[in-house]
C-alpha cells in the first residue's frame, strides 16, 4: 500500500500528536476545547498586511485583514475548518493573513457559531449574515467565497443559500478539502480513515454534533453532496488529499458541480494530507499549493 513520503509522515505524526483523540477516549466538548487551548504553538512571525480589526458583522464577530491599500478591493468571505465543533478566527489567523498578502483582497474571517451548542443551521446561518454584512459594507466589489474543511461545507452552502436567496452575487468559490457528506461511505474514508491526522473517528464525532437531527444529514444546506440542482452556482477551485479521508467527497463534488455546468478547476495531491495546505512553512509541497490556490484566486477576483 502506498504511504506517505517519510518526511511527510513526519509532519503528520506531529499533528497527529498535538491533536485530542475525539471519537474515542475524548468526547466532552470542553476537555476538547481545553486541550487546545493548551497545546504549545510555534513560534512564528505573522504574515503582515496592510490592517486588521475585528468587528461585529450584524451580530456575528469576524476578522477582517486588509491585503492592500487599495480602496475597491475585492472580498474574500473565510469560513475555518474544525469539524463545524472546534477551531475560531485565532486558529485561522495565519492562513487568513497568507490569503490577504497573496491576493490584496480583503478577507473577512467568519467566527460562526459552533456545535454541539449550536447545530445547523447556525453555522451557515451566521456566514450568509456575514456575507450580507461583507456585501454591504463593501458595496460595488466583487466577492468570493473560501474554507477548508468544513469551511469549505459553508462556502459552498453560501453559493447555495446566495442563488435560492436571490444574493448577493458571488464571483467564486474555492474549496479546500471540503467536508460534504455525513454519510462518510466513500471508499477514502477506509483507506484513509487511520494514520494521516484526520480519522474516521473525528468525521463521526463532528456530523453527530453538527446535525443530531438524522432528517438534517440529507439537507442539501448541510450536505452540498445531497443537493439535486447545482446549476447556477460560481466557479469553484476544489483541493483534494490522497490521504485524506474526504478525498472522495472533494472528488464527487467537483465532478457534480461539472456535471451542472458550473466551471471548476481541481487540484489533487496525491502525497498530501488533510490540512496541508496550513503547513506550507513545513512542507514544500504545501507551500506550492497554496501559491497556485491563491494565484487562482487573485485571478479570479481580477485584484490589480
Amino acid at each position: 500500500m502506498t504511504r506517505p513520503r517519510p518526511e511527510v509522515q513526519a509532519v503528520i505524526d506531529l499533528a497527529t500528536a498535538n491533536f485530542p483523540a475525539l471519537g474515542t477516549e475524548m468526547t466532552d466538548i470542553g476537555e476538547v476545547r481545553a486541550f487546545f487551548a493548551a497545546r504549545p504553538t510555534p513560534a512564528v512571525s505573522p504574515v503582515a498586511v496592510a490592517r486588521v480589526r475585528d468587528e461585529d458583522a450584524d451580530g456575528v464577530p469576524v476578522r477582517v485583514y486588509h491585503g492592500s491599500a487599495h480602496e475597491s478591493a475585492p472580498v474574500v468571505l473565510f469560513c475555518h475548518g474544525g469539524g463545524f465543533v472546534l477551531c475560531d478566527l485565532d486558529s485561522h489567523d495565519g492562513f487568513c493573513r497568507a490569503i490577504a498578502d497573496a491576493t490584496g483582497a480583503v478577507v473577512v474571517s467568519v467566527d460562526y457559531r459552533r456545535a454541539p451548542e449550536h447545530p445547523f443551521p447556525a453555522a451557515p446561518e451566521d456566514a450568509y449574515t456575514a456575507l450580507l454584512w461583507a456585501a454591504t459594507t463593501f458595496p460595488g466589489r466583487r466577492i468570493a467565497v473560501a474554507g477548508d474543511s468544513a469551511g469549505a461545507n459553508l462556502a459552498t452552502v453560501l453559493t447555495l443559500l446566495s442563488r435560492d436567496r436571490g444574493g448577493p452575487g458571488i464571483a467564486f468559490q474555492a474549496l479546500y478539502y471540503p467536508m460534504l457528506d455525513p454519510a462518510r461511505s466513500r471508499p477514502s474514508h477506509r483507506a484513509n480513515g487511520r494514520g494521516y491526522f484526520l480519522t474516521a473517528d473525528h468525521l463521526r464525532w463532528y456530523w453527530d454534533r453538527y446535525l443530531p437531527a438524522p432528517a438534517d444529514r440529507t439537507a442539501p444546506y448541510a450536505a452540498p453532496l445531497a443537493c439535486t440542482d447545482l446549476s447556477g452556482l460560481p466557479p469553484a477551485y476544489v483541493v483534494t488529499a490522497g490521504f485524506d479521508p474526504l478525498r472522495d467527497e472533494g472528488l464527487a463534488y467537483a465532478e457534480a458541480l461539472t456535471a451542472a455546468g458550473v466551471p471548476v478547476e481541481a487540484h489533487h495531491y496525491a502525497g498530501m494530507f488533510h490540512g496541508f495546505l496550513s503547513m506550507a512553512a513545513a512542507l514544500p509541497e504545501a507551500a506550492a499549493a497554496c501559491e497556485t490556490a491563491f494565484t487562482a484566486l487573485r485571478t479570479a477576483l481580477e485584484v490589480d
